[in-house]
């Protein structure tokens, strides 16, 4: 039986969850879901905790008792749990597979297992294409269509697994490596160096003294499944999660080339390669050669610059003008991670999060932040107990009474307010008007022509207590694409209208893209970095979206959260044409 990794424990507590929850139980669904959260978003390895101390380990935990720890117990022994094992035989479908798909929450997977039999992707996609789901009473043609183009889309996944869900391996990773005595240099490079959108595999350097050492310790970590390949300086492994990963040691003196090399893109080193060759050089990962001679080649700086050019931070390397710009030393001077001193996008449990505002803004103050804007949603979202004009005033004065006890830190109240299928707002301006801080967001009608929805939006930007523009495109990366928009048209009229757009970090949404980002920049319009947190964990995913604006070549007077209290207060209070 394989080693079970966090995910792989949360991803079955998450499935037992989802089972209860169609079968109409009441408190176990949140109960497991929960367990899942910070199962997944737990700082150790749970198996090694077991190892530990048991199953009374377990119990460290948040939101795991000694019923679900005694679950995790077993499944850590046998790859299994009964409860589980009893819920599947009730209900032998795909739950998680199933609600990927766009359009198939679990109440409809439960009533398309229960009219047509569909357990699975397959069967889904087979039934829609042969027509059956548009006759099930409550679902219909329409609702057929568009499964049938949201299990296509499902379908295109490229396999590539999205940055925030890599990141955290391929970081702990490249620290192991560091601490191997005899290891001088360690860094994670390629795709994941540049931050980008998605990661195809992982790529190591190091230089060491002991390089039986550091591949042994390559090979031998927990989220290791197998060895591909080995020499006497490269290591390929396959991870638990599916990825490859390569481990290559280098000699001291060619670190910096080899780094700059195996950091990418394919594109960038093509135009670096092309400029050496023109200068009478010769550039490969073991340095910068004037014949025979190296030239350069210790560090990624001493490379660049006798190449004529300035450091190019990463997550620029991708052949989109960054080269040209450096010549001219016209590059940016990057948003720094670590940065932004508050989050204005966080979800409660008044709606739909896992923690209360009290418990997300003591995780903020601990993570080094200043400030909060607690935005839950409002009342359009009826299934998450979306807030109307009196429970906001009500949870208002929760907030005041919370900031009169807390110290070095601020909530702010705020909303993440629907934007209605005519632009209109799902809250009243006098309650939007009580607020510090107003996002709005699209939840409903993604199918708007392009026309439509983008004349939508810009009504919203038009309200004069609408700050920001959340999650601006409406996409989840593998499970559902963006919805037609003119994005320029969007961008010129929140320049226009003072309106700020937000980059959010949660990692599936990654929205606003990159290129929307350096139009945003370009047009000279404000940003904001949230994380879309529902749960304490979630907070951790800031520096995602700062990734997001680096490649996009944002500075930090570009981003508005970045600002301290006291300067983004001034800038809100500012009547939106006047916002600079």
């Amino acid at each position: 039986m394989k080693r079970l990794s966090n995910a792989d424990i949360a991803r079955q507590l998450k499935e037992t969850g989802m089972l209860y929850a169609m079968l109409g139980e009441k408190f176990k669904p949140r109960a497991y879901e929960r367990a899942a959260e910070e199962t997944e978003a737990f700082g150790r390895d749970i198996a090694t905790l077991f190892e530990e101390k048991g199953e009374k380990g377990l119990k460290e935990i948040p939101g795991v008792g000694p019923g679900i720890a005694a679950h995790i117990a077993s499944l850590l022994e046998t790859g299994k749990f009964s409860e589980h094992e009893k819920l599947k035989k009730k209900l032998p479908i795909d739950v998680l597979g199933l609600t990927r798909v766009e359009h198939v929450g679990p109440k409809t997977a439960l009533l398309l297992y229960r009219k047509i039999g569909v357990k699975n992707v397959a069967d889904l996609e087979r039934a829609a294409k042969a027509g059956k789901i548009a006759g099930i009473p409550g679902l219909g043609k329409k609702t057929e269509e568009n499964i049938l183009k949201a299990v296509g889309f499902v379908r295109s996944d490229t396999g590539r697994k999205v940055l925030g869900h890599v990141l955290p391996l391929a970081l702990e990773i490249e620290a192991a490596l560091r601490k191997i005595p005899g290891v001088r240099h360690a860094a994670a490079a390629g795709s994941v160096r540049r931050r980008q959108e998605t990661i195809g595999d992982l790529d190591f350097l190091v230089t060491t003294s002991t390089p039986e050492a550091a591949m042994d310790e390559f090979a031998h970590h927990r989220e290791v499944a197998g060895t591909l390949e080995r020499g006497p300086t490269k290591l390929v492994v396959r991870l638990k999660n599916g990825m490859h990963a390569d481990l290559r040691v280098v000699e001291d003196a060619a670190f910096g080339a080899a780094l700059q090399y195996f950091t990418g893109s394919k594109d960038h080193n093509v135009q670096v390669r092309t400029m050496a060759i023109k200068k009478g050089l010769k550039l490969n990962e073991y340095g910068l050669w004037k014949g025979r001679t190296r030239v350069a080649a210790r560090t990624e700086e001493e490379v660049y610059r006798k190449l004529g050019l300035p450091y190019i931070e990463p997550e620029l390397r991708t052949a989109e003008g960054e080269i040209e710009a450096a010549k001219k030393r016209r590059l940016p001077k990057l948003v720094p991670y670590g940065s932004v001193r508050g989050d204005l996008q966080v979800q409660t449990s008044w709606t739909d999060g896992a923690a209360t505002i009290a418990e997300m803004a003591a995780e903020a103050k601990k993570l080094g932040l200043d400030y909060m804007a607690v935005t839950d949603h409002t009342k359009a979202l009826a299934m998450v107990g979306g807030l109307d004009e009196k429970r906001l005033a009500k949870q208002g004065k929760e907030i005041d009474a919370l900031n009169a006890t807390m110290k070095g830190f601020t909530v702010l109240k705020g909303a993440e307010c629907d934007i209605l299928k005519d632009g209109r707002m799902d809250l009243s301006d006098a309650a939007l008007a009580s607020l510090d801080f107003v996002g709005g967001s699209i939840h409903s009608h993604f199918n708007l022509p392009e026309e439509a929805q983008t004349a939508r939006v810009i009504a919203a930007m038009r309200n004069p207590h609408v700050d920001c523009i959340f999650h601006p495109t409406g996409r989840v990366i593998g499970q559902r694409p963006p919805y037609a928009i003119d994005m320029l048209a969007v961008l010129k009229a929140a320049k226009a209208t003072g309106t700020a757009m937000e980059i959010d970090a949660y990692p599936d949404r990654s929205d606003l893209r990159d290129e929307h980002v350096r139009m945003a920049v370009k047009l000279g319009v404000k940003l904001v970095i949230d994380t879309d947190a529902h749960h304490p964990s979630h907070l951790r995913y800031l520096d995602l979206g700062v990734a997001i604006a680096r490649r996009g070549w944002a500075e930090k007077k570009d981003v508005l959260n970045a600002r301290s209290l006291k300067d983004l207060m001034k800038w809100l209070k500012t009547p939106k044409k006047k916002r600079r």
